[in-house]
């Protein structure tokens, strides 16, 4: 492991807080381990393993992700996912198929959301030829990856590509997963701060949308 990661494990495992991770563990259904540190602290303790250290060229970068994705437990990938929305901006293409193995290694909404929004978002962003991998991950088979796609321009705003993001959600509109429908009703909703008379129509004509995704897509406007 890296000298980051070697480091991150120590001053992680000094604040390990037994009780507390078998409560975190059991919101996330008791499907992963946890060291048990609360999102403040962590993030207290993430800077001090930071703190002079120079900013990570990107084969570092996706090489710590990595590293932190082999260990067991959550904070870790935690730490990995920020870490990589800190540098988005300086990742090339050449990172994607790194992010797509994070994001299908052990996936849940913890990681794969931020993964969505922070990292791959600004990857598509910057590199517009990804495109047609957000397409492909969308029509896939792959639950995580096709909630990836349709959750990708979460912060888009005026910069979304409308008939893209209507595109996905009306391929997607009778998916049964709860996480799909989720993503669907989320990804209106956020457009809809942009342009709520689109996500208004949308919704009054695609009445094959389920119940959740149509609420969550209405839920803020009148």
């Amino acid at each position: 492991m890296s000298a980051v990661v070697d480091n991150l494990v120590e001053v992680y495992g000094e604040a390990a807080d037994p009780v507390r991770a078998v409560a975190m563990a059991a919101y996330m259904r008791d499907q992963f381990p946890f060291l048990g540190i609360a999102s403040p602290a962590r993030r207290d303790l993430s800077r001090r393993v930071l703190a002079g250290r120079p900013a990570p060229d990107e084969a570092a970068l996706l090489a710590e992700a990595r590293a932190c994705w082999a260990l067991p437990q959550r904070e870790y990938r935690y730490f990995a996912c920020e870490r990589l929305r800190r540098h988005a901006k300086t990742l090339s293409v050449e990172a994607l198929p790194t992010v797509r193995h994070l994001i299908v290694t052990e996936p849940w909404w913890d990681t794969v959301d931020a993964l969505a929004a922070h990292v791959v978002g600004i990857l598509v962003q910057r590199h517009p030829e990804l495109v047609s991998t957000m397409d492909e991950w969308a029509g896939g088979d792959d639950l995580w990856l096709t909630r990836t796609a349709i959750l990708h321009q979460l912060s888009y705003r005026g910069r979304t590509d409308t008939d893209r993001l209507l595109r996905y959600c009306e391929a997607r509109a009778t998916h049964t997963d709860f996480f799909i429908r989720k993503a669907i009703g989320w990804a209106l909703r956020e457009y809809a701060k942009t342009d709520p008379d689109a996500v208004r129509r949308f919704v009054q004509t695609h009445t094959t949308l389920s119940g959740l995704s149509a609420r969550e897509a209405l839920k803020n406007l009148k």
